[in-house]
Protein backbone atom coordinates (compact mmCIF):
# COMPACT_ATOMS: atom_id res chain seq x y z
CA UNK A 1 0.00 0.00 0.00
CA UNK A 2 1.46 3.35 -1.03
CA UNK A 3 1.48 6.39 1.19
CA UNK A 4 -0.84 9.19 0.08
CA UNK A 5 1.14 12.18 -1.20
CA UNK A 6 0.63 15.64 0.26
CA UNK A 7 1.38 18.97 -1.40
CA UNK A 8 4.41 19.40 0.86
CA UNK A 9 5.94 16.27 -0.71
CA UNK A 10 6.36 18.20 -3.97
CA UNK A 11 7.95 21.32 -2.47
CA UNK A 12 11.76 21.53 -2.31
CA UNK A 13 11.96 22.27 1.42
CA UNK A 14 8.82 20.31 2.36
CA UNK A 15 7.02 23.22 4.03
CA UNK A 16 6.76 25.88 1.34
CA UNK A 17 8.65 28.52 3.26
CA UNK A 18 11.80 30.56 2.90
CA UNK A 19 13.89 32.05 5.73
CA UNK A 20 17.01 34.16 5.76
CA UNK A 21 18.71 36.04 8.58
CA UNK A 22 20.86 39.13 8.00
CA UNK A 23 23.75 40.45 10.05
CA UNK A 24 22.94 44.03 10.99
CA UNK A 25 25.48 45.90 13.05
CA UNK A 26 23.84 49.32 13.32
CA UNK A 27 20.46 50.32 14.65
CA UNK A 28 18.17 51.39 11.83
CA UNK A 29 14.66 52.76 11.58
CA UNK A 30 11.64 50.51 11.12
CA UNK A 31 11.08 49.45 7.52
CA UNK A 32 7.93 50.95 6.04
CA UNK A 33 5.26 48.46 4.90
CA UNK A 34 4.80 50.42 1.66
CA UNK A 35 8.46 49.81 0.83
CA UNK A 36 7.92 46.07 1.29
CA UNK A 37 4.80 46.13 -0.91
CA UNK A 38 6.67 48.04 -3.61
CA UNK A 39 9.26 45.25 -3.75
CA UNK A 40 6.66 42.48 -3.79
CA UNK A 41 4.91 44.18 -6.71
CA UNK A 42 7.99 43.41 -8.84
CA UNK A 43 7.29 39.66 -8.55
CA UNK A 44 5.03 38.48 -11.34
CA UNK A 45 2.89 35.38 -11.44
CA UNK A 46 4.53 32.97 -13.92
CA UNK A 47 1.25 32.27 -15.75
CA UNK A 48 -0.73 35.50 -15.32
CA UNK A 49 0.75 38.89 -16.32
CA UNK A 50 -0.01 40.48 -12.93
CA UNK A 51 2.15 40.89 -9.83
CA UNK A 52 1.56 38.70 -6.78
CA UNK A 53 0.43 41.54 -4.53
CA UNK A 54 -2.30 42.77 -6.90
CA UNK A 55 -3.44 39.18 -7.45
CA UNK A 56 -4.20 39.04 -3.74
CA UNK A 57 -1.68 36.29 -3.06
CA UNK A 58 -0.04 38.13 -0.14
CA UNK A 59 -2.22 37.51 2.90
CA UNK A 60 -0.18 39.29 5.56
CA UNK A 61 2.99 41.31 6.06
CA UNK A 62 4.23 41.57 9.64
CA UNK A 63 7.22 43.59 10.78
CA UNK A 64 8.69 43.05 14.22
CA UNK A 65 11.86 45.14 14.63
CA UNK A 66 12.64 44.61 10.89
CA UNK A 67 12.11 40.85 11.14
CA UNK A 68 9.66 40.48 8.27
CA UNK A 69 7.10 37.66 8.13
CA UNK A 70 4.96 37.27 5.03
CA UNK A 71 2.16 34.76 4.55
CA UNK A 72 1.20 34.12 0.98
CA UNK A 73 -0.71 31.66 -1.15
CA UNK A 74 -0.94 30.70 -4.81
CA UNK A 75 -3.82 30.80 -7.26
CA UNK A 76 -3.47 27.04 -7.67
CA UNK A 77 -1.74 24.58 -5.34
CA UNK A 78 -0.68 22.56 -8.40
CA UNK A 79 1.45 25.45 -9.65
CA UNK A 80 4.66 23.96 -11.08
CA UNK A 81 6.77 26.65 -9.38
CA UNK A 82 4.99 26.54 -6.00
CA UNK A 83 8.18 25.88 -4.08
CA UNK A 84 9.98 28.77 -5.80
CA UNK A 85 7.42 31.53 -5.14
CA UNK A 86 8.20 32.17 -1.43
CA UNK A 87 11.88 32.52 -2.34
CA UNK A 88 11.04 34.91 -5.20
CA UNK A 89 9.05 37.11 -2.83
CA UNK A 90 11.81 37.05 -0.21
CA UNK A 91 14.54 37.88 -2.72
CA UNK A 92 12.55 40.89 -3.94
CA UNK A 93 12.63 42.27 -0.38
CA UNK A 94 16.25 41.39 0.47
CA UNK A 95 17.42 44.61 -1.15
CA UNK A 96 15.81 46.74 1.58
CA UNK A 97 18.40 48.16 3.95
CA UNK A 98 17.90 47.32 7.60
CA UNK A 99 16.42 43.83 7.34
CA UNK A 100 17.18 41.57 10.27
CA UNK A 101 15.40 38.53 8.84
CA UNK A 102 12.80 37.58 6.30
CA UNK A 103 10.47 34.62 6.35
CA UNK A 104 7.90 33.89 3.67
CA UNK A 105 5.39 31.12 4.39
CA UNK A 106 3.13 29.47 1.87
CA UNK A 107 -0.35 28.96 3.32
CA UNK A 108 -3.46 27.42 1.83
CA UNK A 109 -6.20 28.76 4.10
CA UNK A 110 -8.16 30.70 3.30
CA UNK A 111 -8.27 29.52 -0.28
CA UNK A 112 -7.46 32.14 -2.89
CA UNK A 113 -10.31 33.55 -4.94
CA UNK A 114 -10.65 36.27 -7.57
CA UNK A 115 -12.32 38.46 -4.94
CA UNK A 116 -8.87 39.00 -3.37
CA UNK A 117 -7.53 40.73 -6.49
CA UNK A 118 -7.13 44.50 -6.61
CA UNK A 119 -9.23 46.51 -9.06
CA UNK A 120 -6.08 47.08 -11.16
CA UNK A 121 -5.54 43.33 -11.49
CA UNK A 122 -9.16 42.73 -12.39
CA UNK A 123 -8.99 45.44 -15.08
CA UNK A 124 -5.74 44.01 -16.49
CA UNK A 125 -7.36 40.58 -16.80
CA UNK A 126 -10.81 41.81 -17.90
CA UNK A 127 -12.48 40.38 -14.81
CA UNK A 128 -15.57 42.20 -13.60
Amino acid sequence: MTKEKKLEDFLPNKNGSYYKKFELKNEVSLINKDEIIKCIKTVMDPEIPVNLYDLGLIYSIKNSNNNILIEMTLTNPNCPVAGQMPENVAKSIEQIYGLRSIEVKLVWKPSWSKDLMTEDAKLALDIF
